[in-house]
């Protein structure tokens, strides 16, 4: 990253201003603006999210916020209601009232003086998802959108359900925000009734994966804020970004395919993260690409924003098998729309226990094979979506394979590069109701080390669509669709694709009520590429980008080391197996404030043995703000279990002042299976 201290306007910052909602609630904003700005109005940028931005996302703000401002914006930073110094409560994501708040945000924005009546919202995460709902109800002065790490299918495509199955981070999540909805308010800034403002969030906080449990299928839930209800809301141009490391690639170019409007989509090799701050890397000069598409859209300059292709994407070369990587060697591609003309599917049918080439003249016979997967396939799937701290990726897969079923080609002749979504036809039976079909696709080495490219879920209930999930009848034969995540891939000559289906993916997805037998039958079965040309010419000709630039950060200073881990254990006299996931960022203080803030999380995922019913869940959080005169201290423990019949959530919730509790909550709650 390059600091950047000279930019082409002197900016002002006002700190703690407050906005005012109709129903009399105040929500907390940051400005940066031009110091010109009061007598030469300019477009205002908003970024809308929970996660405090006095303290534990001043760092992060204080790099892009005062850059962008710098060339020539208003850039504004509101947390959400219920968070940070914003007044009310924070019960659920991306409610009703999240949204008429943020109309409100931009209306108050465009009327400013400082303000020439044009905004755009931008953000990663959160952020995203916010500028992307709001854009779809098309507030007046809303302009354009640039968002990254977002879905617009907040049912089929986030991290609660994947395919008809729960996924962990459901879990996690909701832990994550049970945390964060529950952390006071700063008393430097809202006075004494900081006390009042905390306890109203502790009293009206739940563990939020009650409600996400309670909506086990597609239903108005879900659908609201799903903009992939109704495509033709967007008419706003978008800049949409994420990376192949992260969980939500495939909206990139699902937006791509279905709005009509001005777009353009990047995914680079990244987690979750910005662009610019991207990792693995190599991370992009991506404000430089933001404040263009803000000077394009925003204030009218013709400078070729919309040029090039409508994709570029990041091709991945062959890399062994590993939890983080610093960099992902690869290339830039560029696509000139999507679905794109350069791109075409070949398959590759199951035949004789193997993958075969596409061109292979053999005949493909109804061969038949079982799997019966343990409960410890998944232990080294990593997470849904990398956070690439701890080191959280997908390692070497030759265990994993060891409980599934597995085909794979001859070593390649060629190299074969992929870019979109695999998907997978197969014709399979169960011997239960319920059951998972899990397809991982793998990077094969001829030293035999095997790197996972990307994998997809199906809840075999939902075989024939998310409106209508229906039981297996056991021992009926069924033709499936399975697809994969949107990936761009190389396979090098010598390596094999492999293609491997289990029935359980534990812990990045809730396990079935029980054990499933499993037969897979070759004909009707392959598996789809979408293959791209190695050697297409406009790819030589894509200008790179520039260097990672942003404004430097504040000072922090650290006064405990952070923590991370990530340990798979297993016990073999009791059978015993465990991850556990560690993430503490250590004690530090923000020296513009003398804020002081720890932050420790703890997920751990168990089982023992072959034993369904144990499988447990447990997402633990610790946050705490201090000054000298200030301290408070927020536990929250969320802890997931089933059985055949129901999902039990056991949580607490225990707040602290200078050491002492001052309040305490528990939830012990039941709620039935829907054929997940």
């Amino acid at each position: 990253m390059r600091y950047v201290d000279q930019l082409p306007c002197a900016i002002q910052e006002e700190n703690n201003v407050t906005i005012p909602m109709p129903d009399g609630v105040q929500l907390s904003a940051r400005i940066w603006r031009p110091t010109a700005s009061d007598a030469e109005p300019v477009p205002a940028v908003l970024e809308y999210i929970p996660y405090r931005k006095n303290d534990l996302t001043s760092t992060r703000d204080a790099v892009h916020h005062p850059y962008i401002a710098g060339h020539g914006y208003a850039c504004v930073r509101v947390d959400v209601r219920g968070t940070g110094e914003s007044e009310g409560v924070l019960l659920d994501e991306y409610l009703e009232q999240e949204q008429t708040d943020a109309e409100t945000v931009l209306a108050w924005l465009a009327e400013q003086p400082w303000c020439d009546g044009s905004t755009g919202m931008m953000g990663i995460s959160w952020g995203a998802f916010a500028a992307l709902q709001v854009a779809a109800r098309r507030p007046p002065s809303l302009r354009a959108i640039c968002i990254s790490s977002f879905t617009d299918d907040r049912y089929a495509d986030d991290m609660h359900y994947l395919g008809g199955a729960m996924l962990s981070d459901n879990l996690a999540e909701a832990g994550t925000m049970f945390a964060y909805a529950t952390c006071p308010p700063d008393p430097a800034v809202v006075g004494e009734r900081w006390r009042e403002m905390w306890h109203e969030r502790l009293d009206a906080a739940r563990p939020w994966v009650l409600e996400w449990l309670r909506h086990q299928q597609r239903d108005d839930y879900w659908r609201h804020a799903s903009l992939s209800e109704d495509y033709s809301a967007l008419r706003c141009p978008v800049l949409a970004s994420s990376g192949w490391a992260d969980g939500y690639s495939n909206a990139v170019t699902r937006l791509l395919s279905h709005v009509d409007v001005p777009r353009k989509g990047l995914i680079g090799p990244w987690s979750h993260k910005l662009p610019h701050l991207g990792e693995p890397g190599p991370a992009i000069g991506y404000l430089q690409e933001v404040v263009r598409w803000w000077d394009h859209w925003l204030k009218g300059v013709d400078n070729g924003a919309m040029d090039g292709p409508m994709l570029k994407a990041w091709m991945q070369e062959s890399v062994p098998p590993s939890t983080a990587y610093e960099e992902r060697p690869g290339r830039w591609v560029g696509e000139p729309s999507w679905p794109s003309p350069n791109i075409g599917e070949s398959s590759f049918p199951l035949l004789d226990g193997t993958l075969a080439m596409p061109d292979e003249d053999r005949q493909q016979e109804d061969r038949v094979h079982t799997v019966q997967s343990p409960l410890s396939v998944g232990q080294f799937a990593g997470k849904w979506a990398s956070y690439n701290a701890p080191p959280d990726l997908p390692y070497d897969q030759r265990e994993e394979d060891g409980g599934s079923l597995v085909f794979q080609t001859a070593p390649l002749d060629r190299r074969m590069e992929i870019l979109g979504a695999p998907s997978v036809i197969v014709e399979v039976s169960a011997n239960a109701p319920l059951a998972q079909l899990n397809v991982r696709l793998s990077d094969v080495a001829p030293d035999g080390r095997s790197t996972r490219v990307t994998y997809g879920v199906l809840n075999l209930a939902y075989r024939d669509g998310e409106e209508a999930p229906e039981a297996l009848e056991p021992g009926r034969r069924y033709r499936v669709r399975v697809p994969l995540h949107s990936v761009a891939q190389v396979f090098p000559a010598g390596h094999r694709v492999r293609l491997s289906l289990s029935t359980s993916y534990w812990p990045l997805v809730w396990p079935a009520p029980e054990p499933v037998l499993l037969s897979v039958y070759e004909q009707g079965s392959s598996l789809t590429l979408p293959v791209r040309p190695t050697d297409v010419p406009q790819d030589a000709a894509l200008p790179p980008f520039g260097e990672p630039e942003g404004c430097a950060p504040p000072a922090v200073t650290r006064l405990s080391e952070p923590e991370q881990a990530w340990t798979v254990s297993r016990n073999l006299v009791d059978y015993r197996s465990v991850l556990d996931i560690v993430k503490d960022r250590g004690l530090q203080r923000y020296e513009a404030n003398g804020i002081e803030t720890g932050l420790r999380a703890r997920e751990q995922y168990s089982w023992v043995g072959e034993d369904f019913g144990s499988v447990r869940g447990e997402s633990a959080w610790e946050m705490r703000f201090r000054r000298p005169d200030w301290d408070v201290r927020v536990e929250t423990r969320t802890v997931l279990t089933s059985d055949e019949d129901d999902f039990h959530v056991d949580a607490t919730l225990d707040g602290y002042e200078a050491g002492r509790r001052v309040f305490s909550r528990t939830w012990n709650e039941r709620i039935p299976r829907e054929n997940v």
